[in-house]
Order: C-alpha cells, then structure tokens, then sequence
C-alpha cells in the first residue's frame, strides 16, 4: 500500500503543530459564577416561578378582581350557570354541550353533557359558591373561577372527566 498513511505520526514524533499547541495554551480561561451570583439567579427563579404561579389563576395586572357569593344558582350545562342574574362561565375548561347548543361549524367538547351538568349540579349542591370574576366573554357572560365547600369547580369537572381545559390555563393541585 505504499508509504503513506492517514493515521500516520508526523516525523518529528509530535501530534500537535507549534500553532495549534499555543493557542491551547494562551487560550483564555472561562469565567464561573461565584457564589454570590449563583444565590441571585436561583432567587430571582423562584420569585419569577411563584409569581407566575399566582398569575396563572388570575387575569393579570391590568384587571380588577371581583369576588362575589352565589346565593341562588341554577345549572345550564358543565361549564355555565345562573348565580343570581349573572351568567356565570367556569374558566379554563369546557364541557360538553347539550343537544341543540353546539353551533353549526364549531367542534364541540365529546362526552356527555348530561353527566358533566349532573356533575356541576353536585358540586355546587356541596355548599355556599364564591366567585372571583376573571374575565368578560364575548357573549357578555362573566367568566370566573368559583368555589363550593374549597373545591375549585373547573378542577372538580376536570378531575371527573366532566371537561377539558381550554380557553386559558389554570392550575388544579
């Protein structure tokens, strides 16, 4: 096969040319974070997280929250309900719709909407509702997230597979 060889050593024994082995050497070091540096990003993480974290449920800096009790509530379906006068919309999820209320075109949520309405009848039976307004949505029903005896309703659907979240994301613990 001759001479030469790719895998061959250079004559002079060395594998590195004078070039390449200075700049390996004079290459300039990776500055670390000290100590204190380190402290102050993990802080500002879990500040970030704790505050995203109260956001999430919330609307956000710009809007007013407004809590209110739910004396008399009649049920519309999984996600909707009369507290008083006030329509009422669960936010984060949405269940399925009852026969005649899906509109042409749109894809509604499967499942059972007798199941899911039945679901919401008994979790609202549970105890006095409170509510915290959250949102206006384009049909002018009050969007909120609401709770019976310190169960949060959207999670209570959500954990009995009533409904799905959608229109925003909430957090269940």
């Amino acid at each position: 096969m001759g001479d030469v060889h790719k895998f061959r050593k250079p004559p002079n024994g060395r594998h590195h040319t004078s070039q390449s082995r200075q700049s390996y050497l004079y290459r300039p070091k990776r500055r670390r974070w000290t100590r204190g540096q380190s402290i102050l990003v993990v802080i500002g993480l879990l500040l970030g997280a704790s505050l995203g974290l109260k956001l999430i449920g919330e609307t956000g800096f710009a809007s007013k929250e407004v809590s209110f009790h739910c004396g008399s509530i009649h049920v519309i379906d999984g996600d909707t309900f009369d507290c008083g006068s006030t329509r009422i919309r669960l936010s984060g999820i949405d269940a399925s719709e009852l026969p005649g209320h899906c509109r042409q075109g749109r894809q509604c949520t499967p499942g059972d909407p007798y199941a899911a309405t039945q679901n919401l009848q008994n979790l609202v039976a549970a105890g006095a509702v409170q509510c915290r307004k959250t949102d206006t949505d384009r049909y002018g029903r009050t969007v909120a997230r609401c709770t019976s005896k310190g169960v949060d309703l959207s999670c209570g659907q959500l954990s009995a597979g009533q409904a799905v979240r959608r229109y925003g994301f909430i957090l269940c613990l």
